[in-house]
C-alpha cells in the first residue's frame, strides 16, 4: 500500500531516502517541493531524475485535495472551502482576511466523534483521519486558488486534532519548517474540546503554539449537556491540566464559551466561570452560537453578550468578543459536508 510521501516529517524523510539508498540532499529537495511549493505530482520534481521520480511514484503518492465548493463572503471576504479528497470524502476550509494578514481555519478529521451539541460537524458522521500531508493541503490548495501567503493557522475545523494526535503534530512541524511555509508556531493555533491525556503528552513537547480549549460551561451540569466528552473529563480536570500546561510552557490558555441562549449565558455563568479561572494565565473567547438547522440553538442576545464579556473583566479575566466572519456563507465549518453528503445518498 502506497503511503502519503507528504505526511513525513523532514526526520522521517530523510530516513526513507536512506532506505532507498539515496543521499541526505534528496531528501531536502523532495521536502522542499512538497511543502514549500506544494507539488501534486512527482512530474513537478524538475530537479529530480525521472528514474527517481518513477521510483517514489511506485512506493508513494502525494497527498492533494481538490475545490468541490467555494463561497465568498460580500461582507468581509471570508472563503469558505469544500475539498474533495482522493478517497471522495470531504472537508471544509476557510480563509479569513484580517489587518495583519491572512489566517486559515483546517480540518484534521473527516467528521468528528465528540457530538457537541452547538456545532454540525459532527453531523455527517465521523469516517476516519487525515494524513499530516492532507492537512496541510487545504494550505497549499488555498493559497494556490487565491494568490496570496497565509500567515496564520487554526486547527478549528473539522474534526478534533487531539484525536489525531500524531498526524497533527507531524503537521505542525512541517509547516513550521524552514523548507517548507516557514510558519511560526506562535502563529498556530489548536482548538480541543478537552481530551485530558493528549493535552499531556502536548504539554511534554513544549511547542510555542497557542492551545485554545473549548469549555462552554463553568460547572459539569451544564456541560455535560452540550458537550457528551465532558463524562469522560469533566470541568475540575480540565481546568487542572489547563494551568499546568500553562505554567510549564509559559503560554496563555484561550478558552472558547459559546453563548446559547438560556443553556449557559445567564450572568451566575459568568460570576462562576470568573471564579473558575481565577490566577491563571488565560482568556476567553466569547461565541455566539452558529445557527444550525438541526442544532436548534438560540443566539444569546447582543447586550447579554457584552454583559458576559463585562462581568467577566471586572474580575480581572481576559475576554473578547469573536467577530463574526463569512455569516452570509455559513463560514462555520461541518455543514456543506453534510449537505454534500445528503445530495450523494
Amino acid at each position: 500500500m502506497k503511503k502519503d510521501l507528504k505526511a513525513f516529517t523532514y526526520g522521517e524523510l530523510k530516513k526513507e531516502a536512506e532506505k532507498l539508498g539515496l543521499p541526505p540532499f534528496r531528501a531536502e529537495q523532495i521536502f522542499i517541493w512538497l511543502h514549500r511549493y506544494g507539488v501534486t505530482s512527482f512530474d513537478e520534481m524538475t530537479n529530480i531524475s525521472k528514474d527517481l521520480r518513477s521510483v517514489l511514484s511506485v512506493r508513494y503518492y502525494i497527498s492533494s485535495c481538490v475545490t468541490e465548493q467555494k463561497f465568498v463572503s460580500k461582507k468581509d471576504e471570508t472563503v469558505k472551502y469544500l475539498f474533495k479528497l482522493h478517497d471522495n470524502e470531504y472537508v471544509e476550509t476557510v480563509v479569513m482576511k484580517y489587518r495583519y494578514g491572512y489566517s486559515v481555519c483546517v480540518s484534521s478529521q473527516v467528521g468528528c466523534k465528540m457530538g457537541c451539541t452547538f456545532c454540525a460537524s459532527t453531523l455527517a458522521g465521523f469516517k476516519r483521519n487525515l494524513t499530516a500531508g492532507e492537512i496541510e493541503s487545504q494550505i497549499h490548495t488555498a493559497q494556490s486558488d487565491l494568490g496570496i501567503r497565509i500567515s496564520n493557522i487554526v486547527l478549528m475545523g473539522i474534526g478534533e486534532p487531539l484525536d489525531n494526535f500524531n498526524s497533527v503534530v507531524d503537521f505542525i512541524y512541517n509547516v513550521n519548517s524552514e523548507n517548507g511555509l516557514n510558519i511560526s508556531m506562535r502563529n498556530i493555533s489548536l482548538s480541543t474540546c478537552g481530551i485530558v491525556p493528549k493535552i499531556k503528552e502536548l504539554m511534554k513537547l513544549s511547542l510555542p503554539i497557542t492551545l485554545s480549549v473549548s469549555l462552554h460551561a463553568p460547572n459539569d451540569g451544564v456541560r455535560g449537556k452540550i458537550m457528551p466528552v465532558n463524562g469522560k473529563w469533566g470541568v475540575d480536570e480540565i481546568l487542572s491540566v489547563c494551568r499546568e500546561y500553562s505554567e510549564k510552557t509559559g503560554r496563555r490558555i484561550s478558552f472558547e464559551y459559546t453563548l446559547i441562549k438560556g443553556v449557559n449565558d445567564g450572568e451566575a455563568y459568568a460570576e462562576e466561570l470568573s471564579e473558575r479561572l481565577k490566577n491563571m494565565l488565560c482568556h476567553v473567547n466569547l461565541i455566539p452560537v452558529n445557527d444550525v438547522r438541526e442544532r436548534k440553538n438560540v443566539k444569546t442576545d447582543k447586550e447579554n453578550i457584552y454583559k458576559f464579556s463585562e462581568i467577566l473583566k471586572s474580575h480581572g479575566i481576559n475576554a473578547t468578543i469573536r467577530r463574526t466572519l463569512g455569516s452570509d456563507i455559513n463560514a462555520s465549518c461541518g455543514q456543506l459536508r453534510r449537505k454534500r453528503n445528503e445530495v450523494g445518498q
